[in-house]
């Protein structure tokens, strides 16, 4: 963590400079409101880069965190211009981030009770939310829905494996709830009815749960490690039990031949 944190001042400096432009005004269609809003997601990316990137198996995870963010970014931009028909284009663009996300999670342990915890919590929000959508945000929406919470459910079933929780899971389960939070909201305020202080409530949860789920990436590569060295350490003692197995059996067709040649000679 202390290594994280000198890392983490420009993402701290691009929020404080976004809310101190734009606090008041979500509306604004310009080319330097998009740069100011993508900012802080541009800044986590380099945050995750410092902590190593490579092709390498231990940095999948990195890898994945920073294609979410690069999504994100895109539906960033397209939703300074939501009022311009770009509103869809934004929701896919963070519907792949999810699916990132999620993917970075991974898909082990599957743990099911955390699975119909997210699928009840996001038929309730869907369910809210249907009678104010129409056309291609109906089914938008839904599958929307369960990315979203599809992302939430592998960021807490990752948990429960663990007796001691890791402060960067827990990150990156506190990122996905803010997410779910942020996103609510944008949906509340558009189809169901006007949400005070909207804009500065999403923005703030935002950013929040980007930070939250990149921070995520601090010991990843810990974790990589472990599993491998655990998985070879399995895979080892697998061999060397099929060999003893194999001596075993061995010893024991030997024996037999030497039973079967004494009862031939008697």
């Amino acid at each position: 963590m202390k290594t994280a944190g000198p890392r983490l001042v420009p993402f701290f400096k691009t929020v404080a400079i976004f809310f101190v432009l734009f606090a008041e005004d979500s509306k604004l269609e310009s080319f330097f409101y998009c740069l100011i809003k993508c900012l802080p997601i541009i800044s986590l990316i380099f945050f995750v880069l410092l902590h190593g990137m490579s092709l390498s198996e231990y940095y999948a995870y990195s890898r994945k965190i920073v294609a979410g963010l690069i999504f994100s970014c895109l539906g960033d931009a397209f939703l300074v211009w939501k009022n311009c028909g770009y509103f869809v284009h934004g929701i896919l663009m963070f519907s792949v981030a999810h699916v990132m996300y999620a993917w970075a999670f991974g898909v082990k342990p599957f743990d099911w009770l955390t699975c119909l915890i997210c699928a009840g919590i996001g038929s309730v929000l869907y369910m809210y939310l249907l009678p104010g959508l129409y056309g291609v945000y109906t089914y938008l929406g839904f599958v929307y829905m369960i990315l979203i919470m599809s992302m939430a459910w592998r960021a807490f079933a990752r948990i429960s494996v663990y007796r001691d929780i890791p402060w960067t899971k827990m990150s990156s389960c506190g990122g996905a709830i803010l997410f779910i939070l942020s996103d609510t909201v944008i949906a509340v305020d558009k189809f169901r009815f006007s949400v005070p202080y909207a804009h500065q409530i999403i923005m703030l949860t935002y950013y929040a749960a980007q930070l939250g789920i990149a921070a995520s990436v601090v010991d990843s590569q810990v974790d990589a490690i472990m599993k491998k060295t655990k998985k070879d350490v399995g895979a080892t003692k697998q061999v060397e039990t099929s060999n003893g197995s194999v001596l075993l059996n061995g010893s024991g067709m030997q024996n037999g031949v030497i039973t079967k040649r004494k009862q031939l000679e008697t």
